[in-house]
C-alpha cells in the first residue's frame, strides 16, 4: 500500500505539468479569437498597446535591446519587472549568450517589434519555459509579458526571426 500512494505521488508533477498544458492551449485558442490580438507564424501571441513610428527600426538576431518589461502568469501573478525596478533591462535577441539571451518567445516578439512599440505578449509554454518551468513559475505556463521596446544598438551580421524561419 505505501509503494503504491508512493508512485502515485510521483506521477503528480506530470499530472500538473499535463494539465497545465491544457489549461494553456485552451488559455492561447481563446486569446487568439480576441480582437486585438495578433498571432506570429511562431504562435505567440500580442497585443499593441502603442506603435513606434513607422519605419522604425527592428532588432535582429544579434542586436542589444533596451527594454522595460512585465512578466506575469495568466492569474495575474507578477514574477520579474524592470519597471518595479525602475531599471530597464539591455539583451541581445541571440540565443545562448550567458545573461544576455531570452526565451524563445521574446525573441520572435522583440524581432518583430520597433523602436517604441509597447506589446502584451502571450508565450505559448514551448516559446517560455516548458515542461520544465523556471523558479516559480510551474511548468507549461503561459507567460504574459509587457514588453516596451526602448532602444536597439544595431550590431551587423544578425538575422531576423523571418530569415531564420525560411532558411
Amino acid at each position: 500500500m505505501a509503494l503504491a500512494a508512493c508512485g502515485d505521488r510521483t506521477g503528480a508533477p506530470d499530472e500538473a505539468a499535463a494539465e497545465n498544458l491544457r489549461a494553456a492551449e485552451f488559455f492561447l485558442a481563446s486569446n487568439a479569437r480576441a480582437k486585438d490580438v495578433s498571432v506570429l507564424p511562431s504562435g505567440v501571441q500580442y497585443k499593441v498597446l502603442t506603435s513606434g513610428p513607422s519605419g522604425g527600426a527592428r532588432p535582429d538576431s544579434n542586436d542589444l535591446v533596451r527594454v522595460d518589461y512585465e512578466g506575469s502568469l495568466t492569474d495575474g501573478t507578477v514574477f520579474d519587472s524592470s519597471f518595479e525596478r525602475g531599471q530597464p533591462a539591455v539583451f541581445t535577441t541571440e540565443d545562448g549568450i550567458p545573461g544576455l539571451s531570452v526565451v524563445e518567445g521574446w525573441r520572435d516578439a522583440l524581432q518583430a517589434m520597433r523602436v517604441g512599440d509597447e506589446w502584451i505578449v502571450y508565450l505559448p509554454p514551448s516559446k517560455g519555459y516548458g515542461a520544465e518551468g523556471q523558479g516559480e513559475i510551474p511548468p507549461n505556463s503561459v507567460l504574459v509579458f509587457r514588453l516596451k521596446l526602448l532602444d536597439m544598438d544595431s550590431i551587423p551580421g544578425g538575422t531576423t526571426a523571418t530569415e531564420t524561419a525560411n532558411g
